[in-house]
């Protein structure tokens, strides 16, 4: 399959899990991509990784919290394969404290990773995601952006609720404009984060209230990726996709 040739990807926290999924599925379909992440070993790794098939792509330091760093991302992105088209904002944190618990600091280090990381994503592709023709953003939420979860984590339900709205009222701003904005909410998915639960009472209760039954693989998110960001979607903007195994229907 071959739906994103000529096309140039921008995935952030594509060293593991999701991140890097996306960037192999994109470069797939024919993508040019530009693995960011600020775990520099396995992210070059990807990037080496995905090259290797004959897929053109290169990896990136870059912290998403950081303008400047938005700034050298997005000009790479242009100097390296010519412009952007798809723009993959998936690098973010979880806590695990309750309201009580959460220190200041705490609440402000996730939300600038997982909210403002995302605003910094968008405000910075917008010229070349316009100039583009084709443009699609995906941003990572979370089931756990549009539910109250287990009452703990209140920094990351909040951004994670915040990006599922940023990305709709950025898809109205840019219906016109030729960049479509979705949002994919992801259930409970087996990635490297969630190995110190493996045989655990939490993975136990995580399979409970998944209706089919099982984790969800970085791959199955990867996939919905790319029908977004790809012309199958051309219609497609505003949109909360949740892949989570009935998670939400519950």
């Amino acid at each position: 399959m071959d739906r994103l040739g000529g096309r140039v990807a921008l995935v952030t926290g594509a060293a593991s899990g999701i991140g890097r999924a996306t960037a192999e599925r994109l470069a797939a379909e024919g993508a040019a991509v530009v693995v960011t992440d600020i775990q520099d070993d396995a992210g070059a790794a990807a990037a080496k990784e995905i090259a290797g098939t004959g897929a053109r792509a290169v990896y990136l330091h870059h912290d998403v919290t950081s303008e400047d760093d938005w700034k050298a991302a997005v000009a790479r992105a242009a100097e390296e394969f010519g412009g952007l088209d798809i723009l993959v904002n998936n690098a973010g944190m979880g806590d695990l404290k309750t309201i009580e618990e959460t220190t200041l600091d705490e609440w402000e280090r996730t939300v600038a990773i997982d909210q403002t990381g995302v605003f910094l994503g968008m405000k910075y592709a917008a010229e070349l995601l316009a100039a583009s023709g084709h443009g699609s953003v995906v941003n990572i939420s979370s089931i756990f952006g549009a539910s109250g979860g287990f009452g703990a984590s209140p920094a990351y339900h909040a951004a994670k609720g915040a990006v599922r709205t940023l990305s709709k009222n950025v898809a109205l701003h840019w219906a016109e404009k030729g960049v479509r904005v979705n949002s994919i909410h992801p259930g409970f998915i087996a990635t490297p984060i969630l190995e110190q639960a493996k045989g655990t009472p939490v993975e136990q209760g995580m399979l409970m209230l998944t209706p089919m039954g099982r984790l969800g693989r970085p791959e199955e998110i990867a996939a919905g990726v790319a029908y977004l960001a790809s012309d199958d979607a051309s219609f497609v903007t505003g949109l909360e996709l949740y892949i989570d195994g009935g998670y939400m229907a519950r």
